[in-house]
């Protein structure tokens, strides 16, 4: 449906899948960015594919389950069916390829000057082709299982991902198909010997010796392919033993995901016909399904390549090393009672573990209670709430083992903790707990005191120095009060608590947001309205902003990804500006701003605005009543809509372009980094950089730290200095 033949109703809103694909055409542009170094534009691809695969797997994988269970159910925001959403999609996708096989190329091209080599078969010198003969005979050819397909050999199950080499075998008038799946035991590269870094895949070297194995046979028309399928599984529509707890439950079911219907089909070259026809049939996919590229079918193993980097590599190719800054130590001694916040990944979670690990030992120190979604493989975390149980404390986990792809991580710490004498709840039956809460109960001279933690972003070790997130710390005894019902109510399953302070979803979260819209829409020109989530898709709170637009209110929105709304269309949403900034570290941090001045309304929270988080799943949302905090957060939203090299301005077609008329650099991200470990700055000097109307900064803590040089300077001094 073109935007010109919308109806009105959805003339201010696209499609989330087409949103989203433009949002990943943004990250694999980061890969011709003239500010990435080389080898981290190799990364950007690599996400791009990986971006990809899990859009396939699970947004595809719903919208097919729903083209055959409901052919008639339309998308609440554009009114497209199933169908021709998936038809719009492998449409939208097929430039995609062509573009990343481009770039890719170009990159890969690039890094040979620097000694970093993907060979072909082709370009493997002599001495090279026979370390790989003896590898493939040695290694590889012993664990293949070589498959015939034809009327007495039955087609082969093949998982998802897994990148298979096949071909047209022939042995005098019988036609078959050789098929060999690559075991997951197998390397994804092999390195040649030397001091050079070059390598070939290992599915470019059973191609290479297919004749070999397949020896009787002629052989021809080969290719290397792999198939993607369904993984959007919900739990709750599978029957299970009354007597079988969820956990098992999930085993079962992460077993059958690897068995759900094709959607994609991949392929290193156009399939011929009779391999084509076959694969079609067997795999019950169609013509519009496939998708030939000329770069590799997984990139995963590209953030392993920098492990064999010598020093002038990783000067020359990678960003500049950063370690996330401690700026806070001993938090909530008991010395201090101010609240705290922590800016990840420019501060470091370190304060925050360290707490719970204090926290394990203190004798004051009655319970911890925490909720759990995703976790780094190696977390400190665990150790520390396990050392908390077996230290007498009271340690309830509430960990979700539905969040996708993290289950059997999930799992295995589950377990762990429950060894250790935790208290583990699951989650709800119909509700995905997806808040960030942590509550630390003290006992002090016989008064219950509290520390109560709301992060924007999970309790992840690795992702808190890779995404940008908020971890607000505080000692108020009210806000302290509401986890306590939250810990209370979640426990009984409770979702219709009241709160005196924190959003809670799914009572009441969606509506405290349109409270606060409507607040501002009583305000008329006056109303000011700031948004920074990942992603805006919920009808409802879309069109109370087009409302609130109507109605004069200043709506500024920083949406990384998907946003449904489309800004800046007279009469209906010119009021609203939509920026997106995709750079060195992913954007994960909500926040939500009603008011400006001393009559500001700011929120920290874990739920975007999707109907899923506001509706489907356990979300807290926490006020920031502290001015130093606020002003804090103020100057954070400032940084961030100042960026004039990795922010985009969404058009009302759905399309990004860079911000008009731009005269300095500004890269956000690099100048909050420059400020965590800069601490002799005066940041009063970039006040004025941009007009959001809000309470003036303060100087506390961590953004207190800013040039006093001009940003212009600041930007093309950066790699400099930090060298």
């Amino acid at each position: 449906m073109s935007q010109n033949s919308a109806k009105p109703e959805y003339k201010f809103m696209q499609n989330r899948e087409i949103s989203w694909l433009r949002f990943n055409e943004r990250v694999l542009h980061e890969a011709v960015s003239d500010e990435v170094p080389l080898y981290e534009k190799l990364k950007f691809v690599s996400i791009f594919v990986s971006n990809l695969d899990e859009f396939f797997m699970v947004r595809v994988g719903s919208l097919f389950d729903l083209s055959i269970a409901d052919k008639k159910a339309t998308d609440n925001k554009t009114g497209m069916t199933p169908t021709e959403q998936l038809t719009k999609i492998y449409s939208a996708v097929r430039p995609l390829y062509l573009e990343k096989d481009a770039i890719y190329s170009s990159v890969s091209q690039n890094l040979k000057n620097y000694g970093i080599v993907h060979l072909t078969p082709e370009a493997l010198t002599a001495d090279e082709l026979k370390f790989v003969k003896e590898y493939f005979t040695n290694y590889v050819q012993p664990i293949l299982s070589p498959q015939l397909v034809d009327e007495h050999h039955p087609f082969p199950f093949i998982a998802s991902k897994q990148i298979c080499v096949v071909g047209k075998v022939q042995r005098k008038k019988s036609v078959s198909l050789g098929i060999v799946t690559i075991p997951p035991a197998l390397p994804p590269i092999l390195y040649m010997p030397g001091k050079k870094i070059r390598y070939i895949h290992i599915e470019d070297i059973i191609f290479m010796y297919f004749e070999n194995i397949f020896e009787r046979y002629t052989v021809s028309d080969k290719n290397i392919f792999c198939a993607t399928r369904n993984a959007d599984i919900n739990p709750n529509d599978e029957a299970y033993e009354i007597n079988e707890d969820f956990r098992s439950k999930m085993k079962k079911l992460l077993k059958k995901r690897k068995r759900l219907a094709v959607v994609r089909l991949e392929s290193l070259n156009e399939f011929d016909e009779y391999t084509k026809n076959l694969l079609c049939t067997k795999l019950s996919v169609t013509d519009n399904q496939i998708f030939a590229t000329k770069s590799p079918l997984s990139l995963g193993y590209v953030f392993g390549l920098q492990s064999k980097f010598n020093q002038d590599q990783n000067d020359s190719l990678c960003y500049p090393d950063f370690e996330p800054q401690i700026t806070h130590t001993n938090i909530m001694s008991g010395k201090r009672n101010d609240d705290i916040i922590l800016s990840y990944p420019y501060e470091s979670m370190d304060p925050f573990v360290d707490l719970i690990k204090r926290s394990a030992a203190d004798p004051q120190v009655v319970s911890i209670k925490i909720t759990i979604y995703r976790l780094a493989k190696n977390a400190k975390l665990i150790e520390h709430l396990c050392t908390a149980a077996e230290n007498g404390k009271e340690v309830l986990v509430i960990i979700e083992l539905r969040a996708r792809f993290d289950e059997q991580n999930n799992i295995d710490w589950s377990e762990r903790l429950e060894q250790a004498g935790c208290n583990i709840i699951y989650g709800l039956d119909d509700y995905k707990i997806h808040s960030k809460v942590c509550l630390i109960t003290k006992n002090v001279n016989g008064e219950m005191k509290y520390i109560t933690q709301i992060g924007t972003g999970n309790y992840n070790e690795k992702t808190a120095k890779l995404y940008t997130d908020f971890s607000f710390i505080t000692e108020n005894h009210e806000i302290g009060e509401d986890a306590v019902n939250f810990f209370n109510n979640i426990s009984i399953s409770n979702l219709d608590g009241e709160y005196k302070h924190l959003w809670v979803a799914p009572n009441a979260m969606k509506d405290r947001i349109i409270s606060y819209i409507d607040n501002e829409m009583k305000k008329g020109k006056d109303g000011q309205i700031f948004i920074k989530v990942n992603s805006v898709t919920d009808k409802e709170i879309i069109c109370k902003l087009q409302e609130a637009s109507k109605a004069g209110v200043d709506i500024t929105m920083l949406v990384r990804g998907i946003c449904c709304i489309l800004p800046g269309i007279p009469g209906l949403t010119e009021n609203i500006k939509v920026y997106s900034i995709v750079g060195r570290f992913l954007e994960h941090s909500r926040i939500y701003s009603f008011g400006k001045g001393e009559e500001q309304k700011l929120f920290i929270a874990s739920a975007d605005i999707m109907t899923r988080n506001m509706d489907n799943r356990v979300e807290v949302g926490c006020p920031i009543y502290s001015q130093d905090i606020k002003d804090a957060i103020n100057h954070y939203i400032r940084i961030c809509l100042s960026d004039t090299v990795k922010a985009r301005v969404l058009q009302n077609d759905g399309t990004y372009d860079m911000k008009p008329n731009v005269q300095s650099k500004i890269n956000c991200q690099e100048v909050l980094l420059r400020e965590a470990i800069s601490e002799k700055i005066n940041r009063q000097s970039i006040v004025s950089l941009q007009p959001y109307n809000s309470a003036q900064d303060s100087h506390n803590g961590f953004f207190k730290r800013l040039y006093a040089s001009v940003i212009t300077k600041l930007y093309n001094n950066l790699k400099k200095d930090s060298d």
